[in-house]
């Protein structure tokens, strides 16, 4: 729990736990709860009250055992502008202690891990946001860390990130934990499969009448015609001979699975904000990821 001046409390029931070797997606709105959390874990912040351990260390009496067990990145990556990527590495090898030599080489093994090896010494806007491509590079290297052994504790604002590289997803709303499951099992318990069609000929209604009988209706948007299918794609076959035979011709049609968006929506009410946008939203404070 941390509670703030004023009685505000901005961590209340927060219950997780992160097993060795996982990569584990902690998601939440702005104002959840998921900054301070993060900043708890890492010992930047004092819990007001209950207990966490990271690494097998608690993070009030042990916070240094703590910080060198641990590796943060930060959302705002609060680099200096005038460095190149190969003083980066260095500057952060010093802080570590690593001594110069084993610096220097590891330092370039992991430049050249990113593909930046011909880019190491010059400043290209090193603090600029990744373009997917990139991002998808960083997935596989973050992958790659895990596999290696390295527990990832990851916080973001792509959903689809957290689908693609969370063993487990955890979601907080309000300071309590909303959901907690792997992407698999908390896209299950939010709905089925829908079919989307779109019709060339025919009535919307009549269409609807025939869907009704291979599955569960759900609300028709901008004149797409929805309907929840128990078995999935195993549905389909059934339903475009039954539309056929009433006289029903389709355009388009598309079979929607549950996301993580979905499950977001209904623990919390709201969208993950810039969930659907180009680029990630900034949170109002850093946040470790």
């Amino acid at each position: 729990m941390r509670t703030f001046a004023g009685g505000v409390k901005a961590v209340q029931g927060v219950d997780l736990e992160v097993a060795e070797g996982e990569i584990y997606a902690f998601l939440g709105p702005n104002g959840a709860g998921k900054t301070t959390t993060v900043r708890m874990l890492t010992t930047l912040l004092k819990p007001t009250a209950g207990s966490a351990t990271v690494a097998g260390f608690d993070v009030v009496k042990e916070p240094a055992k703590v910080r060198r067990a641990i590796g943060v990145a930060l959302q705002e990556a609060a680099l200096d502008p005038l460095m190149t990527g190969r003083e980066l590495m260095q500057l952060q090898a010093t802080l570590h202690g690593i001594p110069k030599a084993e610096a220097r080489r590891r330092g370039d093994e992991l430049i050249a891990r990113v593909g930046l090896t011909n880019a190491a010494d010059f400043l290209d806007e090193p603090t600029t946001g990744l373009d997917p491509a990139s991002r998808a590079a960083i997935w596989d290297e973050v992958r790659k860390l895990n596999d290696e052994g390295t527990t990832v504790f990851l916080t973001t604002q792509y959903l689809e990130e957290a689908d693609q590289l969370a063993d487990r997803v955890g979601i907080i709303d309000e300071g309590f934990m909303a959901a907690e499951g792997t992407p698999r099992e908390l896209k299950a318990q939010v709905g089925k499969p829908r079919l989307e069609l779109t019709l060339a000929e025919g009535s919307s209604e009549v269409c609807q009448k025939v869907l009704d009988r291979f599955g569960e209706p759900l609300p028709p948007k901008d004149g797409v015609v929805v309907v929840a299918l128990e078995q999935g794609a195993a549905g389909i076959a059934p339903i475009i001979r039954a539309l056929d035979e009433a006289g029903i011709a389709v355009q388009d049609l598309h079979l929607v699975q549950p996301t993580l968006d979905d499950v977001f929506l209904e623990k919390t009410g709201r969208h993950l904000e810039g969930a659907d946008a180009e680029e990630p939203q900034a949170e109002p404070q850093p946040e470790p990821a």
